[in-house]
């Protein structure tokens, strides 16, 4: 879209000459010959920015500039000044112009300034989408649930982001720790400073130390200059220490210094530096154990552990499956450009009883993966991963015969044959007698069914009526 400028000014020769230039330049122009004109056009018009003359009759530059900056502050104010009369054009800046055009206009230098300034305010506008993106996306409304553990953990969330206090979120991997983390920040009133994250399992040790506390030029080989840490850039915010359990010992000093004393020292540096850091930390062990064995400080855990939020596995909030299928198949049909529009029945039961190791993350991993392979309009049983399905049908097969191991334990053989015998039975009356249907009832070869069915003695006295054919 064009750029649209409203020109104000009382001298016609500069408002034909302005227009002249601007149009020439793609823009879009509207002139108003003083302040009041420019006022009543404001009503009716929305503009990118205005170029306005200081001295006017009826309503001057500077009343024209405060009343656009009360109503319409996203518009960009440049003023119009005579050579010589500088001093009133920084007192118009002061206000809230832009900048200012010394009359003599030279043209170059107003295409520039003009150009500089609408670039600037649109990557201004730019910047606060991104940030109001970067909020909604990070906000509850990503974080997917409606069970009764969510709901607890949504309440938790709400609680804790209004406060500085320290955070520790357990649970197992791909539960969504770090979204939980993002949900505390961009929910309390940090939310318009950096949140940062460290992966403590995936920074090398001996890196470690430089990357969360800096370093100073020439402290190590390497070091060809000096490194800012990421606790100094996460200043004023939130520092995500993701997989705080595999940070090692001597970090782990360090660290608590941080916390206890809010400094930190560059390696290499000798002066600390003051921080004001909130520290949410995330882990898939059990730090408690961890202590215990010698592995982590119980000094820095009870100061990481002011409080806890267990983040639940995906068994733990079966109820949430069906609408975390939902929007990844949302997600991903339109990502990969897919008409895609349902879950079948049967699908969705299979998917609700699948045990997801890999929680949440690994659900998203299915459903991307199943969309990408659909060739049709509806997500069916046989369109899921064999492990799903094969999982799923033996998970519900133990449940309906009831087995399970006991301290005198079991015999396994026995009763894999006589369920083995019993779905032979019932696949044979399904296909009336036919062994070659009833090995593709059940998805063997014709041999592997012959073999069966004398195993089990199904072909004996009485069953006459079975037949290969």
């Amino acid at each position: 879209m064009k750029a649209r400028i409203l020109v104000v000014d009382d001298e016609e020769s500069i408002r034909e000459f302005l227009e002249i230039m601007l149009k020439k330049e793609g823009y879009e122009v509207t002139l108003a010959e003083d302040g009041k004109r420019a006022q009543e056009l404001l009503k009716k018009k929305s503009f990118d920015m205005i170029i306005s003359d200081l001295q006017m009759p009826y309503v001057t530059g500077i009343e024209l500039l405060k009343h656009v900056k009360d109503q319409m502050p996203d518009i960009v104010f440049m003023i119009i000044t005579a050579f010589g009369t500088t001093e009133t054009a920084v007192e118009a800046m002061k206000a809230g112009a832009y900048d200012y055009i010394t009359k003599p206009f030279k043209i170059d230098e107003v295409r520039i300034l003009i150009n500089n300034a609408l670039k600037s305010k649109r990557l201004e506008t730019e910047n606060i989408q991104l940030k109001r993106e970067l909020k909604k996306e990070n906000s509850f409304a990503n974080i997917i649930g409606n069970s009764t553990a969510m709901h607890k953990i949504f309440d938790l969330v709400q609680r804790v982001s209004q406060t500085a206090t320290n955070v520790l979120i357990t649970g197992e991997s791909g539960t969504g720790k770090e979204l939980i983390a993002k949900a505390i920040h961009y929910n309390g009133p940090l939310k318009d400073r950096p949140f940062v994250t460290i992966n403590c399992g995936a920074i090398p040790e001996n890196l470690m130390e430089s990357e969360m506390f800096g370093h100073k030029k020439g402290s190590f080989t390497g070091a060809i200059a000096d490194k800012m840490g990421l606790f100094e850039v996460a200043n004023g915010g939130t520092l995500f220490l993701d997989e705080i359990g595999e940070l090692p010992l001597n970090i782990q000093v360090k660290l608590l210094r941080a916390i206890q004393e809010r400094v930190i020292r560059a390696v290499g540096g000798t002066d600390d530096v003051k921080i004001e850091v909130r520290i949410v930390a995330a882990t898939n062990r059990n730090l408690e154990e961890f202590v215990r064995s010698g592995g982590f400080r119980e000094d820095l855990y009870y100061r990481l552990n002011v409080i806890h939020i267990k983040s639940p596995s995906l068994r733990e909030r079966r109820d949430d499956i069906p609408l975390l299928a939902k929007h990844f198949l949302e997600k991903y049909t339109t990502r990969l450009g897919k008409q895609i529009k349902a879950i079948s029945t049967d699908a969705m039961e299979i998917l609700k009883k699948y045990d997801y190791p890999g929680n949440v993350r690994e659900l998203e991993n299915i459903i991307e993966r199943t969309v990408a392979l659909e060739a049709g309009a509806t997500i069916l049983p046989e369109s899921l991963p064999p492990m799903v399905s094969t999982t799923s049908g033996a998970r519900k097969l133990a449940s309906a015969y009831d087995i399970d191991v006991t301290d005198e334990g079991l015999d396994l053989e026995k009763i894999v044959g006589q369920i083995e015998k019993e779905i032979l039975i019932k696949a044979i009356h399904r296909a009336n007698g036919v062994k070659k249907k009833a090995a593709k009832l059940l998805g063997i070869t014709f041999r592997s069914m012959r073999y069966r069915v004398e195993k089990y003695g199904l072909s004996g006295p009485g069953d006459e009526d079975l037949v290969d054919e």
